[in-house]
């Protein structure tokens, strides 16, 4: 479909959205769909290619809209409910594709785009409390998510209109709306917002990015203090001193990194807060405790056994658009070190230009895996690090910096250990309490600087997690368990619940894990396997890379690069070796498989990796 962007078509297109009426709207009957072969990749600008599988969606996600401008059909969020305000964060994908001239957007200023953006609005903002908040899952709710996006998500709606001039009597109400979102947002004393250690530090970034941007748009002295004092109110009690930012009490790499650190950049540049800048070093600074660098170049494992909500297990080296974590870049000439965790500027611009080169169409998304917070990432300018720069913040990550370290930090009762020795860095998560069920406590990663990441505990997961497991596939790992810092040298702990203690000793290239449980369990060890690599039994018995099998022996060797890990249990077992579903990176051929040990209660595993 072409559309002739005249100066009379252009004014028309004016004329009738003056007319549109600023209550309750029609959506239309959908948007003319894309002619075959469209769009043509080479027509984006690099750093739009994000938009492309949006406006190959946007017809469908129009047509399923129904009469009052919600976004039936399952779009974007769950419930799929009309009181859901969350399912109409996509005004913004409608609103950008109605305002933007680009040689492969034909719909801008289409007549039944801006019906269907109306109709949205008006549903949008009729759920919206008299309070200013908004409602999630259940409609009497007042929800700090779906106000907090809100802010956001309209705020940035608002500003694409009166840029083009569109719907003034809804630019009217928007205005309204965001005044009284920022009153109850802002409110210090609001306890759904605000608490002395924040629940969900992402959805209240989320709401000052936008109130910050509200308020460029619509000036307001008193907000704006009120903004001030909660971007120092954030850095206070929205981020743990472990370096982490609060997700149900706990940290979470997808939140984290992915939605946390954009919002933070979002905020940052609507309002140049300091704060900002000092939290997303913080936070930098965790990351490098937290993401496992493979030895090849090709992207980190990260440290996801004690994530409270969801289980982000990888991030590629170059991480080609749609990419969630990309606006944070922009915090990276300020933060140097942020750096080393994004994509470099060379590598990603090769993807990019292997993108327009597909001559594949490009697809539709599945609704549930549409964001408009994608498009979002796309307001300002990229600043990814060039790869010399991101190669210098890579040798400053602190266990590729150093070979022997031991950095505790703990917060909210949780305690995490990184302990670095020759040959090895290793990772634990305890404490009298964990963020959440998903969590998973004991140690949780052991990576080597050839090998990389040898065993990767999962959360969420009874099956692959370092553990001992009792009959019912019940694991330690799968609870709190305190913990007592011994130190010396070699380095030793202890950690364990009522029914097993555990006890570690770590030295250059060697970890011990004794383990002494009130009856007969099983030593469970995940351990990530590459297709090249060879593991072999003591016994001979090999072990298949994608397979299963049984063994009676005292250990096993993992080779991997010229090197062999040995993990041994000190007599003859029946052990078990087998895969599963998990694999890792983009390529998907590093799978995680698990070992399992039997014994009467008592066993001694040591692992000893080549310094």
């Amino acid at each position: 479909m072409e559309h002739a962007l005249t100066r009379r078509t252009l004014l028309a297109v004016a004329g009738a959205a003056a007319l549109l009426p600023a209550g309750p709207a029609r959506a239309a009957a959908g948007l003319t769909p894309l002619p075959p072969g469209a769009p043509d990749r080479r027509l984006f600008s690099p750093h739009e290619q994000r938009f492309a599988p949006y406006l190959v969606t946007l017809a469908p996600m129009v047509g399923d809209m129904d009469d009052s401008g919600f976004f039936a059909g399952g779009w974007w969020r769950s419930p799929a409910a009309p009181y859901n305000a969350r399912v109409q964060e996509h005004v913004h994908t409608l609103a950008w594709f109605h305002t933007k001239r680009r040689a492969w957007n034909p719909y801008r200023g289409d007549p039944a785009l801006l019906a269907a953006l109306d109709a949205a609005l008006g549903h949008y903002l009729g759920l919206q409390h008299e309070d200013g908040s908004w409602s999630e899952y259940s409609a009497d709710q007042h929800s700090l998510a779906a106000t907090g996006f809100a802010l956001g998500y309209l705020s940035k709606t608002l500003a694409l209109l009166r840029e083009s001039n569109a719907l003034p009597a809804r630019r009217t109400q928007l205005s309204a709306a965001l005044h009284r979102a920022m009153t109850w947002f802002l409110d210090p004393g609001n306890d759904v917002v605000w608490q002395a250690k924040l629940t969900w530090a992402n959805q209240v970034t989320a709401g000052l990015a936008g109130s910050a941007l509200a308020l460029n748009l619509d000036r307001d002295p008193t907000l704006r203090r009120g903004l001030a004092d909660a971007f120092a109110r954030i850095a206070a009690v929205g981020q743990s001193p472990a370096g982490f930012f609060y997700e149900e009490s706990g940290m979470d790499m997808n939140y984290n990194f992915e939605v946390m650190l954009p919002e933070l950049a979002d905020a940052w540049r609507q309002s140049g807060d300091r704060n900002l800048v000092s939290m997303a070093a913080g936070y930098t600074g965790w990351l490098g405790y937290n993401l496992l660098r493979e030895p090849d170049g090709s992207g980190w494992l990260t440290n996801i056994a004690p994530s409270s909500r969801t289980s982000a297990l990888f991030y590629d080296d170059t991480r080609p658009d749609p990419e969630r974590t990309a606006l944070g870049s922009v915090f990276i000439p300020r933060v140097p070190a942020l750096g080393a965790f994004m994509s470099a500027r060379e590598d990603l611009a090769a993807a990019r230009a292997a993108w327009a080169a597909d001559t594949s169409p490009v697809p539709v998304l599945a609704k549930q895996n549409t964001s408009p917070r994608i498009l979002t990432h796309a307001l300002y300018a990229e600043r990814y690090a060039h790869r010399q720069a991101k190669e210098r913040a890579l040798a400053e990550v602190p266990y590729l910096a150093s070979e022997r370290f031991t950095e505790r930090r703990g917060d909210l009762g949780q305690e995490f250990l990184f302990l670095r020795r020759p040959g090895l860095y290793l990772g634990g998560y305890f404490g009298a309490r964990r963020a959440t069920t998903l969590a998973r406590t004991g140690l949780t990663f052991l990576w080597h600087p050839v090998a990389g990441t040898v065993v990767h505990s999962l959360n969420n997961n009874n099956y692959a997690c370092w553990a001992t497991v009792f009959p019912g596939q019940k694991p330690d790992a799968n609870g709190p368990q305190a913990v007592e810092f011994l130190g010396g040298e070699p380095y030793a702990f202890r950690f364990g619940t009522s029914s097993v203690a555990t006890d570690v000793t770590v030295a250059d290239g060697l970890v011990r894990r004794s383990v002494r449980a009130g009856a007969a369990a099983t030593e469970q060890i995940p351990l990530v396997v590459h297709p090249t690599d060879e593991v072999v039994f003591t016994d001979g018995t090999a072990a298949p890379y994608g397979g299963s099998v049984t063994a009676t022996a005292d250990g096993i060797d993992l080779r991997r690069n010229g090197v062999v890990i040995a993990l041994r249990w000190g007599t003859p077992r029946k052990a078990t070796f087998g895969v599963t579903s998990v694999s890792y990176l983009r390529d998907g051929k590093r799978r995680l498989h698990v070992l399992r040990v039997p014994h009467d209660g008592a066993i001694d595993v040591t692992i000893t990796l080549p310094t």
